[in-house]
């Protein structure tokens, strides 16, 4: 039980509880994690001679907090700091500790630190860089390596979202029951946000990046905290079905696999498996919501047992339900691909070029048009889409993807197979 492995999973387990507390107490948070990273530091050198304590978290916001105490009083420097053995000797005093973190303070903590990371001021990629940096505790070279930055720039970015959060002056009282409902659907967001930054990184080389799991991790964090509400159930799901198909993504030469083409049996079935269950329990309560209407989608995908046995009906009709809850031209193009499939491209093209001024500079926009195209017969008008998908593409791997479907129709249409221009 004292093994490095286990220390470090009890860290890491810890770390969103003793973070918010410490939070709390110190209402800053560059002393809050200063304060945390002294009591790791202490773990590391005491609990493998000493043993675990019975409740980690409690045992890191005790230490913790009399460090981050000792740091107020040698800025201060208005009194000595205390003697070593009243800091070493801890006794069973974690356990008081423990006693006293009810229910509520270990939700309202961390749901607080959450929101911290969140703050509505903070650009996403920094509220993303927040995240994994305070409440999982990533390395700046982690996260700076995930966004192809420096770490110096990560550093800047990291320090310039806690300024902004400084000079806003956060709120650190116990929220009521409609600033919880608004900060948790902000942290809902902010934890798609995070994962979407790792499964939208486009190459297979970076499927091992730490945002896919760490926003699972966060998620299902924040059900343990609201297991009785079905947004989260449905975030949770969600990013579980997203994040089952990783290995079915990309194939031996790193191009992108279709939905449609993947090998099904490289699909994770023990997550799929959790999210379809989380998917029925928060259906139940008959409250749709955007998270959860994604996640039904993902679930018709994932319980189909060849691309062919698909529900495309249903998804047509989920996604004008979500058109409904959430508008936006991205899940119109994206309910223009369940169209294509049920009713043929020219249905589905009628649902893409009302959307041009919008997604004009939207890869996925000119990819999914220039395929509809391709399936008319429209070829010149094809090719001119798929050029400008080309160049708006973020990765190599998205960029090959249509270059493929570009130089087969271009070697068509120079043997004079296809016909040069639209009809």
């Amino acid at each position: 039980m004292t093994d490095p492995g286990w220390i470090d999973l009890a860290l890491t387990s810890a770390r969103p509880q003793a973070m918010g507390a410490l939070l709390r107490y110190f209402r800053d948070l560059d002393l809050a994690q200063e304060a945390f990273q002294e009591a790791c530091l202490r773990a590391l050198k005491t609990w493998p001679e000493k043993g675990p304590p019975r409740d980690p978290a409690a045992w890191l916001i005790f230490v913790g907090r009399n460090s981050g105490i000792d740091q107020v009083r040698k800025r201060a420097k208005t009194q000595p700091l205390p003697p070593e053995e009243v800091l070493s000797d801890l006794g069973d005093r974690e356990a008081d500790m423990a006693d006293r973190l009810d229910g509520a303070h270990y939700r309202d903590d961390i749901l607080r630190l959450l929101f911290v990371c969140c703050h509505p001021e903070l650009p996403a990629t920094q509220q993303i860089a927040l995240a994994l940096r305070i409440v999982s505790g990533l390395s700046v070279r982690q996260i700076a390596r995930a966004f192809l930055v420096s770490e110096a720039a990560m550093e800047q970015r990291i320090t310039r979202a806690k300024a902004r959060i400084g000079a806003a002056g956060v709120a650190f009282e116990t929220p009521d029951a409609m600033a919880r409902a608004e900060r948790l659907g902000r942290v809902a967001s902010m934890i798609y946000l995070v994962f979407n930054e790792g499964y939208s990184a486009g190459a297979p080389e970076k499927l091992d990046t730490p945002f896919c799991s760490e926003a699972i991790r966060l998620a299902r964090l924040l059900l343990m905290l609201f297991p009785a509400e079905p947004e989260i159930m449905g975030l949770t799901a969600l990013l579980l079905l997203q994040h089952a198909r990783r290995k079915a993504r990309f194939d031996g030469d790193g191009q992108i696999v279709l939905l449609e083409d993947q090998d099904r049996s490289l699909w994770d079935r023990g997550m799929i498996d959790e999210a379809l269950v989380l998917i029925d329990k928060a259906l139940r309560h008959r409250a749709p919501g955007p998270f959860q209407i994604q996640a039904a989608i993902a679930a018709l995908h994932a319980r189909a047992p060849t691309a062919a046995q698909t529900d495309w009906l249903e998804i047509d009709l989920l996604y004008q339900t979500l058109e409904r809850l959430q508008p936006s031209p991205v899940v119109t193009l994206n309910r223009a691909v369940a169209v294509s499939k049920r009713a043929g491209p020219e249905a589905a093209l009628a649902l893409v070029e009302p959307l041009a001024d919008t997604l004009s500079g939207y890869f996925y926009f000119h990819g999914l048009r220039g395929g509809l195209l391709k399936q008319l017969g429209r070829y010149a008008e094809a090719r001119d889409a798929f050029g400008k998908a080309i160049a708006l593409a973020t990765s190599t791997a998205e960029a090959a993807h249509i270059r493929q479907h570009l130089d087969s129709l271009q070697r068509k249409m120079e043997a004079g197979t296809a016909p040069s221009a639209a009809p």
